[in-house]
């Protein structure tokens, strides 16, 4: 697909719903009894890779155009699957599946795209283990696929190497079965939508710092769980608005919430102009409208640290951002971008180096100098769809065609990202 330089953007637009609250939206309406509603649902190839497993553990779902139907069976209502359990390319659901399925009576496999073949599963097998389950990489690389054989889970506190949600999540969703509480300490607070979701449903989740601590055997009911934007798909379109002139978006009912919201916090400090209105909370996360106007006087800033964890999907539109701003923008303590579905610095750097721009990779991140034009390249994505969405912005901004190969990849999280960014082109 072909892109070129942009005039101003302008209109409204609804981004889809959240897919991390999407995935655990399904996972825990499955594991309550009663009828969970889903509104707003990601119907995203990740996310319903959520449904597609759960269907084959033996959960009921009913998909309509505004709402999703679970009917859960309880903690203990999930049957043995008569196939491998395939989860796409979603790191998600093969994260944290493996903590449900490793305390369930019966031997399951789970398995998935080229990309989390090769994604780290180390990560989690190890804590789970500790837990006394039984996973097993069957390529004997700590990757899928893993055959899982369910047994009683002994609960354990801790000590996560990274700040990940979706091991923490994984962890906790085991220890609903464990013998005893079970605990999680991270380096730094990742995302905590399990954590909320998890207490809204029901379970006895208590929070401290970064320790989290979830207790045995609850009982779990279903809810009506409406999804808000997802910060991640609003970033494409937040960067959009302050790099083409002229421009001023509206994104509306945008999940705001504290330990995602860090890609707010860095354009705010790189001077850009966004407005949050209508700020509000439901089933304990929070969303907000935001108002963003194009912004000349953007300036470089270094984001690292506790940063890092509240924005990682968002980095590769962040060094597209950096790129219209004066100064050098320093990008460290971000070694989780190597391991997502692609390296995401190796790519990133290549990619904004065809297009002119003058950056360096580091082994943690990366270092832009702002202020030198970009231009049209072909841009290899590698089926990452994070990359797909950032350069099809950075084209906006550039001078001739960018062409970005593997384009529909973008279904994985916002399968109508390319019709909504017409909406707002100014013919």
């Amino acid at each position: 697909m072909d892109f070129e330089r942009a005039t101003a953007l302008k209109g409204e637009i609804i981004v889809p719903g959240d897919k991390s609250i999407s995935h655990r939206a399904v996972m825990f309406g499955a594991l309550s009894r009663g009828t969970t509603e889903i509104t707003n649902f990601l119907n995203g190839a990740d996310c319903l890779s959520t449904i597609d497993c759960f269907r084959r553990l033996g959960i009921d779902i009913e998909t309509k155009k505004d709402c999703i139907k679970i009917y859960g069976k309880g903690l203990h209502g999930l049957k043995k699957p008569e196939q491998i359990l395939e989860t796409g390319n979603s790191g998600t659901t093969t994260r944290l599946l493996s903590g449900i399925l490793s305390a369930q009576p019966f031997e399951s496999v789970l398995n998935g795209d080229a990309s989390i073949q090769t994604r780290p599963m180390k990560r989690i097998i190890l804590p789970l283990s500790d837990m006394g389950a039984n996973i097993i990489s069957l390529r004997n690389n700590d990757c899928a696929p893993l055959r899982i054989t369910g047994t009683h889970l002994k609960g354990i506190h801790y000590h996560s190497p990274v700040a990940s949600a979706q091991v923490k999540s994984a962890i906790l969703l085991a220890g609903l079965y464990a013998d005893g509480e079970t605990s999680v300490t991270e380096p730094i607070l990742s995302r905590n939508h399990s954590e909320i979701m998890l207490r809204y449903f029901g379970a006895d989740v208590i929070s401290e710092d970064t320790t989290v601590t979830i207790h045995p055997n609850p009982n779990l009911t279903g809810q009506k769980v409406n999804v808000p934007g997802d910060i991640s798909s609003a970033a494409y379109f937040i960067v959009a608005a302050l790099i083409v002139s002229g421009s001023e978006i509206l994104i509306q009912n945008v999940g705001i919430n504290s330990t995602r919201d860090g890609i707010l916090r860095v354009c705010k400090a790189m001077g850009a102009d966004i407005t949050l209105e209508n700020i509000s909370s439901k089933n304990g996360e929070s969303t907000a409208d935001l108002l963003i106007r194009s912004t000349a006087a953007l300036h470089g800033t270094t984001i690292a640290g506790d940063l890092i964890p509240t924005l990682i999907d968002e980095l590769p539109i962040l060094a597209v951002l950096a790129c219209f701003a004066e100064g050098t923008t320093v990008i460290k303590d971000a070694q989780e971008l190597k391991v997502k579905e692609s390296n995401r610095i190796d790519l990133v750097v290549k990619n904004l180096s065809a297009m002119g721009a003058k950056i360096t990779a580091t082994d943690d991140g990366m270092v832009i100098e702002g202020g030198h034009p970009l231009h049209g390249a072909v841009i290899e994505t590698r089926q990452d769809h994070r990359i797909a969405m950032s350069f099809a912005i950075a084209a906006l901004a550039a001078d001739g065609i960018t062409t970005i190969k593997n384009f529909e990849c973008v279904n994985v999280s916002y399968p109508s990202f390319y019709e909504d960014l017409a909406k707002l082109m100014q013919r």
